[in-house]
């Protein structure tokens, strides 16, 4: 202050008029510097007049970009925080032509609107639109993993199966069940919307061409349902909005030991405020299964041969109506009809007395119509990406099971029939706010409510079982908080989700007393993200989440109704099962390089009552194995992922995945205490040969090692596939060959070595070649995207 007072003083100083002068200066350069540039405007057809959303807005200085963005769901853009200079300011989207301005910022004019600016449609690149998604790509946000659907997946098999085989983080065993992570406590998710149908079932039962993309979220925010350790996926079904009439048609033929069939057709029309879209996929065909289990001390061995005819169709219908810019509501329905029957042909030989060997044919029809109806409606405020938005989903299954069991040797039984009727309806509604606050920082908030209602009957000729019903009743009700931020060069978002839960279920054996089990907990469920990107032209991308998870024992866990049959195994449920509960944490890292890019991605998992199999000795039968679930102590796991995408030369690209998986577990077995330490590697390589512009060739190889839980070993499993895909018609069409399993060496092996001492082998019909045609057709392929309306695209913050 004293020195401020004497330069006060000395006003009449030629020195100080020089200092001060140069201060003067020094500080209008400072706030010059300070001034920063702010570009908007508005992008249109120029022939309809309509706003184009997702389009690339480029800032370039010298043929260096500089800054940029998008434009959002009403072809708005704002470009902020630029330095004051001159730009080339470049506007571009998939089939129109590009327009580049000159633009200039000086201290006089910081704020530049361009207002509407038309695109015009550029013939030439639509016709290369057809095959702008030859290839896959996966975009590493800030809470996901989005695997957009290229032509190198949907031609390596016929359904969604065999596209997660080539998916990173993923693993598919012999019997269809899926694991991410390591771990098959995963949710799935159709747009968004949970389903009926068990995760086996839907991968058999959706088309791979009817697959837009595949997200993987393996640490949800406090925005969505926090069930499933390992995280959600979400399998987003194709449901165009591209202006006019368009679609495609997909036809495939798969022979193994028998022959399959696939066909999709996807048709959309868009005009003026309405959006009609639907598409229709069906497979059908019959696979072999067969395997053996020996138990080795009591000299016993079980072989099986599976036949399994199947016929399944998926429907999708749906609509949108843009009533206005501010308002709009949608609805669709998917529908799946399947009809499965599976002949099944079992040995069951004695090495010490043959006398007592017997077969048993076991003949299972099953019937499932599965149904969901969605209606959506959003209202956009005045304010850019304020909106609120209702949603309902109704989810119904039908499932009829009819069983044959057929004798003959030395019979343990007489020939019976048995029956499994199932009716599931799930209720889901959504109210979601979305507030913008201060700049680059958002507020939502919403409630959900979820019901769940199931009614299984069981009915059985065996007279050493009894006739039974099971009812399970759950109720959900929710409200989650969220709070994100753009801050310089960090983005953020911290969530809170409230949850209650009722469970009321009702098990009726006749003879036996009725079991009756009811749950009710408040749970709290925190989650938070970090990801830190250097600059906006930075090749590094740094990430951090952490959240509280739970897994509610799904039915197949706690019915208690048997879902498999054989004279030596019963599998069952346990209506006792509580929820566990996993704390998660993950630090992901993604660099871009020359020709590529690496991401690299560690988690780590405390988990408390963790859900898992067990099997045991029925106490009045000590030649039946029943396996069912039971919770076990607390354990952890923890994981290293690395995968890669790299072109080493123009004419081939390389695709791999390396994942170490770690896990201890603990559990009491039979009265011990018993601890297993299980290290878990899988290894994915996925390379394409172009050998003309329309001629691409592949070759996968997976690896996925031995995996040890507290009562069994399951083995290593590894196959080799190559394909080929040819492209004719400008792209529009496409034919594909794919030699599955080329060597027979994919299986499902295991040996257990506690409790029950046996070994088994499992094998399907996997060495099988695919063989595809695609087409595409229509007059405008311009690719206008729809406002999404699943609950899972819903305006992500941080892509």
């Amino acid at each position: 202050m004293n020195y401020l007072k004497k330069l006060i003083l000395i006003e009449y100083s030629s020195n100080f008029k020089n200092y001060y002068l140069t201060f003067v200066f020094f500080l209008f350069s400072v706030a010059l510097c300070a001034q920063k540039g702010t570009v908007t405007g508005t992008v249109l057809d120029k022939e309809t007049k309509q706003t184009i959303p997702y389009a690339n807005i480029i800032l370039k200085v010298a043929d260096k970009i500089i800054s940029g963005g998008i434009t959002d769901d009403y072809g708005k853009f704002k470009v902020s925080k630029i330095e004051l200079k001159t730009y080339n300011l470049q506007i571009q989207f998939i089939g129109f032509k590009p327009i580049s301005k000159t633009i200039t910022f000086n201290k006089n004019q910081t704020k530049i609107d361009l207002g509407n600016i038309l695109l015009e449609e550029d013939a030439v690149s639509l016709n290369e639109i057809a095959i702008t998604s030859e290839r896959s790509t996966i975009v590493q946000k800030v809470d996901r993993k989005v695997i957009s659907i290229g032509k190198d997946l949907t031609t390596v098999g016929a359904s969604a199966s065999d596209i997660m085989t080539n998916i990173p983080s993923v693993t598919i065993n012999q019997d269809g069940d899926i694991s991410l992570r390591g771990n098959e406590n995963v949710r799935i998710l159709i747009d968004g919307k949970p389903t009926n149908l068990s995760a086996r079932e839907l991968l058999q039962q959706i088309p791979a061409t009817s697959l837009k993309t595949i997200e993987l979220i393996t640490n949800p925010s406090a925005k969505y349902n926090p069930e499933g350790m390992s995280g959600i996926i979400n399998f987003i079904l194709k449901k165009d909005a591209n202006l006019g009439f368009n679609g495609s048609f997909n036809s495939g033929f798969t022979y193994g030991e028998r022959a399959r069939y696939n066909n999709a057709i996807n048709l959309n029309y868009r005009k003026g405020k309405l959006n009609f879209y639907g598409n229709y996929g069906n497979r059908l065909g019959k696979s072999l299964a067969f395997g053996n289990i020996t138990r080795t001390i009591e000299r016993v061995s079980q072989t099986t041969n599976n036949v399994n005819d199947n016929t399944s169709h998926l429907v999708k219908l749906g609509f949108d109506y843009f009533i206005n810019n501010k308002n709009t509501f949608s609805f669709y329905t998917n529908r799946n009809f399947a009809k499965n029957k599976i002949n099944g042909n079992r040995d069951i030989l004695f090495f010490d007395n043959s006398s007592n060997n017997f077969n048993q044919i076991d003949i299972t029809n099953t019937n499932n119509t599965n149904a969901s109806y969605n209606f959506d409606f959003k209202h956009n405020f005045e304010k850019e990406k304020h909106s609120v938005e209702l949603e309902v989903d109704y989810n119904t299954l039908d499932s009829d099971n009819n069983y044959d069991f057929i004798f003959s040797g030395n019979k343990p039984s007489a020939d019976y029939v048995e029956s499994i009727t199932n009716k599931k309806t799930n209720t889901t509604i959504n109210l979601d706010y979305t507030k913008p606050l201060l700049a680059n920082t958002t507020l939502e908030l919403g409630v959900e409510t979820r019901l769940r209602n199931t009614d299984n009957i069981y009915q059985t000729g065996n007279p050493n079982f009894n006739n039974a019903t099971f009812s399970y009743d759950r109720e959900i009700y929710s409200f989650y908080a969220t709070f994100s931020q753009f801050w310089n060069k960090w983005q953020y978002n911290i969530g809170l989700r409230l949850e209650d839960y009722n469970v009321n279920a009702q098990f009726f054996e006749n003879g036996k007393t009725p079991f009756f089990f009811t749950d009710k907990l408040f749970n709290v469920f925190p989650s938070g993200f970090l990801k830190y990107t250097p600059s906006k032209t930075s090749k590094n991308a740094y990430q951090f989440s952490f959240s509280r998870r739970i897994d509610r024992p799904s039915l197949n866990q706690i019915n208690p109704i048997r879902q498999l049959n054989t004279p030596q195994i019963v599998i069952t449920g346990n209506p006792s099962l509580v929820p566990q509960f996993t704390n998660s944490i993950e630090l992901n890292y993604i660099r871009k390089i020359n020709k590529g890019n690496v991401s690299f991605g560690s988690f780590y998992r405390q988990i408390s009552n963790e859900i898992n199999r067990r099997g045991f000795f029925d106490a009045d039968n000590p030649n039946l194995l029943i396996i069912d679930y039971d919770n076990f102590n607390n354990n952890n796991a923890y994981g290293l992922e690395l995968s890669a995408s790299y072109k080493p030369l123009n004419w081939w690209t390389i695709n791999s995945s390396f994942d170490v998986y770690s896990r201890a577990q603990k559990g009491v077995i039979e009265n011990e205490n018993v601890s297993v330490n299980n290290t878990l590697l899988n290894a994915k390589i996925n390379q394409s040969f172009k050998a003309t512009k329309n001629l691409t060739f592949q070759l996968f190889a997976l690896y996925t090692g031995k995996q040890k839980v507290l009562q069994y070993e399951l083995k290593e499993n590894y196959f080799v596939n190559a394909g080929a895909r040819y492209n004719f018609a400008k792209g529009k069409g496409t034919l594909s060959i794919n030699f599955n399993d080329i060597f027979k060496t994919q299986r499902f092996a295991f040996e257990a070595y506690r409790t029950i001492i046996q070994t088994g082998e499992f094998r399907r019909d996997s060495r099988s070649v695919f063989v595809g045609l695609s087409y595409l057709f229509g007059g405008n392929n311009k690719n206008v995207k729809r406002k999404k309306r699943d609950r899972n695209e819903k305006a992500d913050k941080f892509l």
